[in-house]
């Protein structure tokens, strides 16, 4: 019998070097399903089906997911099923979570409240089509050299986000409100969207930085200048400060992951703070606005405006979500219920107590469906305990996959950078699925399954 070789410090390294001398073909179909999953629907063909009182839009992101569906289904007969059962915590883990949020469909018509079923059911049928990336991703994409063409797509497509968000940025393009140049800029994808790309362009970028002697994941250097300028810039243009909160989640984790692995320069590490630091100090500076109204929401200076700004009016709708899940603490009012007028109504005056310096505007009612806007808020009022416990178990999954794997692999380092960026970009925003920072979160859950 063959004794395995015990991993080394500098086995992660060579594995690197390994993926910077070519890629495979494997993941090929993830790659070009990129621009497609990262692309705001506004922007997408699509096909509307009516559906009972709402209807169905099928865009050319689904149109992406089914062909990468396909590929892995096609790589399954070929190859098998074995990464599935490599991946099954993690499979199982967002299994439960999806399984959950359609059962919670049947809350709100138990506790006798009428609920607008059709698109709340749309909406969970969605989530549930996304989820369908992490089993087909983990098919496809069963190493790290199959994973180069995903970073390269990612870095390029990052890239290219940049640029238009650059043009927006001075005038030059319209974005989703017109042209509004000198502000934060949502690119063709959305401000969180764009940002959570960019936090996944970036994280390549570091990645690749503190890695086997700066030879990256998906290329030469240039395609690690590439990548870091890109999510870099992107970052700073999309002014999501919860994106950047990820970054630095993401940039800790990268730095002592590869210290603990292979070691690292100081260099690198200073370079690494360098440019967090940077993407930090350009998105405060581009919200320098919001967040002082923000101060003066909190008291902490005169308040000048009483227009609805993002970071007061995110707390009131988070103080509304906290009291709805008070109430409802076990499984909650039900999936998206927490934007019916019957879940926030009885909690408006409290809130219109507790912020009486808010317009009116920035209360939910029936033309202003607010609801929840951060993602670990929502799912407590809409899914009550037992969904957010869900949710905990599926980062946990993960984060103990990835934690098991970037030993023998980069890809899951890669992946558990990815998740952390998504895991800050969700704070600001509710659950809502169909967008591309839900396509990178179960991307991002594949990848930290992936050994080889």
């Amino acid at each position: 019998m063959t004794a395995q070789p015990v991993p080394s410090r500098t086995t992660l390294a060579a594995r690197v070097r390994h993926l910077s001398a070519g890629t495979g073909g494997e993941g090929l179909v993830l790659a070009i399903a990129v621009p497609p999953l990262f692309l705001h629907a506004t922007y997408q063909p699509h096909v509307s089906l009516g559906l009972a009182s709402t209807t169905v839009d099928v865009t050319l992101a689904d149109v992406a997911i089914a062909a990468v569906a396909v590929a892995a289904g096609l790589r399954a007969r070929r190859d098998g099923l074995g990464p599935l059962a490599r991946a099954r915590w993690v499979l199982g883990a967002a299994a439960a979570f999806v399984v959950l949020a359609l059962l919670s469909l049947a809350t709100p018509a138990l506790r006798g409240e009428e609920y607008a079923y059709a698109p709340h059911v749309v909406s969970a049928l969605k989530l549930a089509w996304y989820a369908m990336l992490l089993p087909a991703t983990v098919l496809v994409v069963r190493s790290a050299r199959e994973a180069v063409p995903l970073f390269r797509a990612v870095t390029l497509w990052g890239a290219a986000a940049l640029g238009w968000g650059l043009l927006q940025f001075l005038g030059v393009v319209a974005e989703l409100q017109g042209k509004r140049p000198g502000q934060r800029e949502p690119s063709f994808l959305g401000t969180h969207d764009f940002a959570a790309l960019s936090g996944a362009t970036l994280a390549v970028g570091l990645a690749a930085l503190l890695l086997a002697d700066g030879r990256p994941l998906a290329g030469g250097r240039g395609w690690t200048a590439t990548a870091i300028v890109a999510g870099a810039g992107g970052l700073v243009l999309s002014g999501a400060l919860t994106g950047v909160g990820g970054l630095w989640l993401a940039a800790a984790v990268l730095l002592v992951a590869v210290r603990a692995v292979q070691g690292v320069g100081a260099r690198r590490v200073a370079a690494t703070f360098g440019i967090v630091f940077a993407v930090t100090v350009g998105a405060v500076a581009i919200r320098a606005e919001a967040i002082e109204a923000f101060a003066e929401f909190l008291g902490l200076r005169e308040r000048e405006t009483r227009n609805i700004e993002s970071y007061s009016h995110r707390t009131l709708l988070a103080y509304i979500g906290a009291r709805i899940w008070l109430d409802h603490p076990v499984v909650g009012v039900g999936f998206q219920a927490s934007s019916e007028e019957w879940a926030y109504d009885p909690y408006l005056d409290d809130a219109r107590r507790r912020f009486p310096g808010e317009p009116e505007e920035a209360f939910p009612s029936p033309e202003r469906p607010w609801g929840v806007q951060s993602l670990y808020v929502q799912v407590l009022a809409d899914m009550g305990i037992v969904g957010f416990a869900a949710l905990l178990g599926l980062f946990s999954a993960a984060v103990a996959s990835a934690v098991r794997g970037i030993r023998g692999s980069p890809a899951p380092l890669v992946g558990l950078a990815w998740l952390l960026v998504a895991t800050g970009v969700w704070a600001g925003i509710g659950l809502v699925p169909g967008i591309p920072l839900a396509a990178l979160t179960f991307v991002a859950l594949a990848l930290t399954t992936v050994r080889d």
